[in-house]
């Protein structure tokens, strides 16, 4: 399944390559309110309100972005009318995901270093179970954008699946963690063009999309025992439409797809 979800999140990317780089352009013009507007203030108030701002206004943007994505994972496209439908109906979870991406910043810069500076083993032992905290709700709220986009509009609900996905799914979630921090390097030495942020929003989109196929084969077969089932579950079987719909392709058709 890992292998077909990244082959298939690469056929996506190259066939709306156009829109994932505007998508792209989008976020870093996003991203030079929080890194320049609190530059303009002196007053440490107005500096953090600045920054607050910033953040909100991106990670509603990445909620638009994750809800117009959606139709590329389900083999479709979407338009700049499309887009704007998603900012409008976004708002709320990317207010949401904002405030949190915050929280978890003064909880990384503030609260943690605040414990190591007791010098005492309660505060080392409470630093460390905040640290864990904290790469727990990484690697579960990665998938906040994905299962707003597709699964449920009720914040509470969004935060409580993504909870469940990680802990049902904990190699998925490790390995988009992972593959995700690759990505996001070699999308810096292409100036966040490609893959970018976009990129990333339409792995987890993907990732979610087709573990959610997984469910289905679960609920559609409930004779055997659980734990008998989720280990062997028959992603050959569950695949066979999606392989044949996304097809395979040569480095020719890559680069000179006109000629296929």
């Amino acid at each position: 399944m890992i292998g077909f979800l990244v082959k298939k999140t690469f056929f996506d990317l190259w066939d709306n390559l156009f829109r994932i780089a505007l998508l792209n352009l989008g976020f870093i013009a996003s991203l030079a309110v929080p890194v320049f507007l609190p530059g303009l203030f002196t007053s440490p108030a107005l500096f953090c309100a600045a920054l607050a701002v910033g953040t909100l206004w991106c990670a509603v943007y990445l909620a638009a972005a994750a809800l117009s994505l959606r139709a590329v994972s389900d083999y479709g496209s979407f338009g700049f009318g499309d887009f704007a439908r998603n900012l409008k109906e976004g708002w709320p979870a990317g207010l949401c995901m904002g405030a949190a991406v915050l929280i978890l910043w003064a909880v990384v810069s503030i609260v943690i270093p605040f414990y190591l500076s007791v010098n005492s083993m309660i505060g080392l032992l409470l630093a460390a179970v905040i640290f864990w905290t904290l790469v727990l709700a990484l690697l579960s709220l990665q998938f906040f954008f994905a299962v707003r986009a597709r699964l449920d509009s009720r914040l509470a609900s969004v935060f409580r699946k993504c909870v469940i996905i990680f802990f049902d799914n904990p190699g998925l979630a490790v390995f988009s963690l992972l593959h995700n921090a690759v990505i996001l390097a070699v999308s810096v030495l292409l100036a966040l063009l490609f893959p970018g942020p976009a990129g990333i929003l339409l792995y987890l989109d993907e990732a979610l999309r087709l573990r959610l196929l997984k469910y289905d084969w679960l609920e559609a077969n409930p004779e055997a025992p659980v734990r008998s089932k989720r280990r062997a579950i028959p992603w050959d079987a569950i695949l066979v439409e999606e392989r044949e719909k996304t097809g395979t392709r040569s480095l020719k058709s890559f680069i000179f797809p006109w000629k296929d």
